[in-house]
């Protein structure tokens, strides 16, 4: 059994409180103490070996596995190294708060600028979708009209609206500059309420910077990029943390919690949070509530709660009730049909490797493993540790749970219910692996261990999709040319949505991909290619009809196996030797075809 971080009896009090008086004034500023002093001379070498490795990346040797095969050793090293500095300096009790943030800031930046830094061009098509979002609603100045399967985005503005102020107010012609460093960005700016967390539940820095350490770790999912997820998320956890620090089991250094349930300010700026949370995001209000749900529980704590949770349910209520009224009433069969389902949305994200690359098979079972660890050892924590069960975070920990059981949101219930778990397991994981007494710097080494574990099973699932992520200039040049250069009310076809910009002009074009295909759509399609676009190009009656293919969408199927291996080196074969298919743009690692309709009279 690990020796208890914290005294068994109460919550936060250090195992081993300092003997005699701490010192004060200078002589305390002065004595940083040899660990700290080691830190700080290993944290500048691993940023100058990290910036040094990405010198010798070769994109273009991508495969299965994405970045996991182009980094090099010196990557790794630096990332080992920076590891080994934060364990060091957690191994003494007088390192300064500062010495631990430049290494959770490091981390993040090792983690997510790596990307970034290597790439020319924003990664993710998703991240594209949502800038291409924004720039229709600076276009007709609020909602889109004809948005087809994109009025969703209308229903749900906040995040768009928010960044088509942001673009107006710097002059900006688009958010897609910014949004390349949205992760950095989101990670940074995530760090303040995670710390206002800890920091609610213990006093010991250690354990506050441990915690953190071990969230941004553990956090392979990857839901971070520039998206409404990513912004909600970020409120959801500022939400929890003005919550937890009033509650009356916080420690506060002002001793105000539970003083008063919520001045009129704090309450106040909370029900903002919480309206823009409604106003942005599907998903997260009902996370929202199902948290505060559960830390309501507690008699003690409802004097806190209840307001919190009363604003969260009426917003939600209200703005379904008009905004969202029309996606709400269009799914509310599917919606009740997946409540008595409770297995299969259970599955639904756990179920899907049958014919992806053996690589990412092999990822996703390392990630699975990764997310199954972390609740291990936080359920281990809990029973090591008897003081963690009187704070909110086994609350917490199990607030998304109810959610996983009634829907199962398109496949990633299960992966954004560890994602909203997440920050309260990192503490509880923290408090099981920092250890105690004289032996804590030996103690440290397994901590070390554990460390490097959690972050080689994060960059499995973080970078090993890189091969359909990036998106280099000719692709960009290519989806530029197709949205913004043929006629309107054009038909774009693509075979995943593996492309930058492919909803670029949204509302003035139709799209279609293959993937998206039913079955026997996507079964004449692998029997002949040709055959199989026949029925998806009619779609586009009298107005003229594209064909994209780029690098990513190769890699995209080839990873995923939506569609057999080889399918679109066969498309793009038959393509080029049809008369019907005329090459309009081309470059290394793109080409757009143009449907001619045959008629009467020949081609057209």
């Amino acid at each position: 059994m690990l020796p208890s971080a914290h005294a068994p009896g109460t919550v936060g009090t250090p195992a081993d409180p300092p003997r005699g008086p701490a010192p004060s004034g200078p002589a305390r500023r002065r004595r940083i103490g040899p660990a700290a002093a080691t830190a700080l001379v290993v944290l500048p070498a691993s940023l100058a070996l990290w910036l040094l490795s990405l010198r010798d990346v070769r994109l273009d040797g991508m495969g299965d596995l994405g970045l996991l095969q182009v980094l090099p050793v010196l990557f790794w090293v630096a990332l080992g190294l920076l590891t080994l500095g934060f364990c060091v300096a957690a191994s003494a009790r007088r390192t300064p708060h500062g010495c631990y943030a430049l290494y959770v800031l490091s981390l993040i930046a090792m983690l997510h600028a790596t990307p970034p830094l290597l790439y020319g061009e924003t990664r993710y098509s998703w991240a594209w979708k949502h800038v291409a979002v924004v720039d229709a609603m600076l276009r007709h100045g609020g909602d889109v009209p004809h948005a087809g399967g994109f009025d969703i985005y209308n229903q749900w503005p906040g995040f768009f609206q928010l960044n088509a102020l942001i673009v107006r107010a710097t002059g900006l012609e688009t958010p897609l500059g910014y949004a390349m460093w949205a992760q950095v960005l989101a990670n940074v700016l995530l760090l303040v309420p995670l710390l206002l967390i800890y920091r609610s539940v213990t006093d010991d820095r250690r354990l506050i910077w441990l915690a953190a350490f071990v969230y941004y770790s553990c956090s392979w999912v990857g839901q971070d990029y520039f998206a409404p997820q990513a912004f909600t998320f970020l409120l959801f956890v500022s939400v929890i943390a003005l919550v937890v620090r009033r509650l009356p089991s916080a420690r506060l250094p002002n001793g105000d919690a539970g003083r008063s349930a919520w001045p009129p300010g704090r309450l106040a700026l909370l029900l903002l949070i919480e309206a823009a949370i409604v106003s942005s995001h599907q998903l997260t209000p009902l996370m929202l509530i199902s948290a505060l749900l559960l830390l309501s529980l507690p008699r003690r704590n409802r004097r806190v709660t209840l307001p919190a949770l009363a604003g969260a349910l009426v917003l939600t209520i209200a703005w379904n009730a008009t905004v969202a009224r029309r996606y709400v009433s269009e799914n509310l069969d599917s919606f009740v049909e997946a409540l008595t389902h409770p297995e299969a949305n259970l599955w639904s994200g756990l179920s899907r490797l049958a014919d992806a690359a053996p690589g990412q098979i092999m990822v996703s079972w390392i990630d699975r493993g990764l997310s199954a660890g972390v609740f291990l050892l936080a359920a281990l924590a809990l029973v090591v540790h008897r003081w963690t069960r009187r704070t909110p975070l086994p609350l917490l920990v199990l607030s998304p749970l109810p959610l996983v059981l009634v829907n199962g949101y398109g496949g990633e219930m299960v992966f954004r219910a560890y994602m909203f778990a997440l920050p309260a397991a990192a503490f509880l994981v923290a408090a099981l692996l920092l250890p105690a007494g004289r032996r804590a710097p030996a103690r440290m080494c397994l901590a070390y261990i554990a460390l490097l574990a959690m972050l080689g099973g994060l960059l499995f699932g973080y970078y090993s999709k890189e091969a359909m992520n990036r998106f280099s200039a000719g692709e960009v040049a290519a989806t530029r040319y197709v949205t913004t250069s043929t006629p309107a009310n054009s038909l774009i076809v693509s075979v995943t949505f593996a492309a930058p910009g492919l909803e670029t002009d949204y509302d003035r074009h139709e799209r279609a991909e293959i993937t998206q295909e039913g079955i026997d759509a996507k079964r004449l399609l692998a029997r002949d290619p040709l055959a199989g676009l026949e029925p998806i190009l009619a779609r586009a009656g009298d107005q003229p009809a594209y064909v994209l293919l780029n690098r990513a969408q190769y890699a995209d199927v080839r990873l995923n196996g939506e569609m057999p291996r080889g399918f679109v080196e066969r498309l793009a074969s038959e393509l080029s030797a049809s008369p019907a298919f005329t090459p309009v743009f081309r470059n290394a690692d793109a080409v757009v075809y143009r449907y001619d309709t045959p008629t009467a009279g020949g081609r057209r």
